[in-house]
Parts: structure tokens; sequence; C-alpha cells
């Protein structure tokens, strides 16, 4: 189940131009230290799944399966997404709790 509330506010996060979108830009934000949070579609490949997991667990950013492609896609306003990477903290942190209520 998708939640709106989170929703939303990934598409503010990217009006904001707060997030990055696509497989190798968010590895490339993760490798950085950028990427506060980061956002997996349940639909990705096994191999893009697992890359993205490995990065964030070796440099220690948070990440969670959220949603399909499409739903990320739709909520940045783009086509569909596999992998968004939050660059600001303070979305990162609303994000994060929103999440954790469940």
């Amino acid at each position: 189940m998708t939640n709106p509330k989170l929703l939303q506010l990934l598409g503010l996060a990217a009006r904001a131009r707060k997030t990055i979108s696509g497989e190798e830009l968010v590895i490339k934000e993760i490798r950085s230290g950028k990427a506060k949070l980061v956002f997996l579609a349940s639909d990705a490949s096994n191999n893009t799944s697992k890359k993205i997991q490995d990065k964030c667990t070796f440099y220690n950013v948070e990440y969670y399966v959220f949603g399909d492609r499409y739903d990320l896609g739709h909520a940045t306003g783009k086509e569909a997404r596999v992998a968004i990477a939050i660059t600001d903290s303070g979305f990162a942190k609303k994000m994060s709790s929103l999440l954790n209520e469940n």
C-alpha cells in the first residue's frame, strides 16, 4: 500500500530540486555522501535492487523499498523511476518518520 502523504512530500521534494532519480545517478549520490534517503521501487530488477541496497548499507544511507516504478515516477512528475535519492536532510527526516509510523 502506498502512503499518499509520502507521495505528496516526494513530489514537493522533486519540485524543490532535492531529489535525484535514475540508478547510476543515485549510486553516484550515495558514494558522494549527498544522499540522505533512498527509495527503491518494489518492481526493480534483482540486480538493481542488490546494487543499490549494498551501496546504501556500505555507505550507511537509509533506504526503503516503496511503491512501484510508476508510483515513484508519478510522484516526481516524471516517467517510471526505479530509484530516487533525497538529498535534503529535512525532507529525508520527515519521510523517514512517515514511513516508520506504519
